[in-house]
């Protein structure tokens, strides 16, 4: 008997331990829902965005994403975002999908312009800028040869590589040099069978 009450006690234990592990992570993670005013914003592209990404401006959480869909008559992402409501933005406003890095989380940033016109509620974000695929970029950069210092890939000019595997100066396939002949030979050319 004396060894399930301890065994209780423990589990209770463990029990508020991981509670109060939550209510921390919970406190410090900035994932409270941004109350506010609703806006809309149009994209070609929103790779990695997802429902409940930070909204930013000059890289402090103002909003986030509550919902995507895609217009069926232009297949474009329409993406609607919450902003807090002590934040008004003018309505020249651009908005773009940036990532923090290449296995970092992926939010829409928002930089004011200058109008003196702010965006209503319910308004539409009209300047956007697509998620650049940074995978895709990188796949470039490594199947282009990474630039002419790396010497791999493709020859600038389209040309094929010369007989030693370098590329040729001027991208065009190079004849090989004629051979000198030995001292004391003739200088006619020798035929081989």
């Amino acid at each position: 008997m004396r060894r399930s009450v301890i065994e209780t006690i423990m589990g209770a234990v463990v029990l508020v331990v991981a509670a109060l592990f939550l209510f921390f992570a919970y406190t410090t993670s900035n994932v409270r829902a941004i109350g506010g005013y609703q806006l809309v914003a149009r994209f070609n592209r929103v790779d990695g965005l997802a429902n409940g990404s930070d909204v930013r401006l000059s890289g402090i959480k103002i909003g986030s994403v509550i919902s995507q869909q895609l217009d069926p008559k232009t297949y474009r992402a329409v993406v609607h975002i919450a902003i807090d409501s002590s934040v008004k933005l003018p309505n020249d406003t651009t908005a773009r999908i940036q990532s923090d890095g290449l296995l970092g989380n992926t939010y829409m940033v928002l930089e004011p312009g200058g109008s003196e016109e702010m965006l209503p509620p319910g308004g539409q974000i009209e300047y956007t800028q697509d998620a650049v695929n940074l995978v895709d970029l990188l796949g470039r950069f490594i199947f282009s040869g990474g630039g002419a210092a790396t010497g791999g890939g493709a020859p600038a000019s389209g040309g094929a590589p010369a007989s030693g595997g370098a590329p040729a100066s001027g991208g065009a396939p190079q004849a090989p040099a004629p051979a000198k002949p030995e001292t004391g030979e003739s200088s006619a050319p020798t035929v081989l069978q």
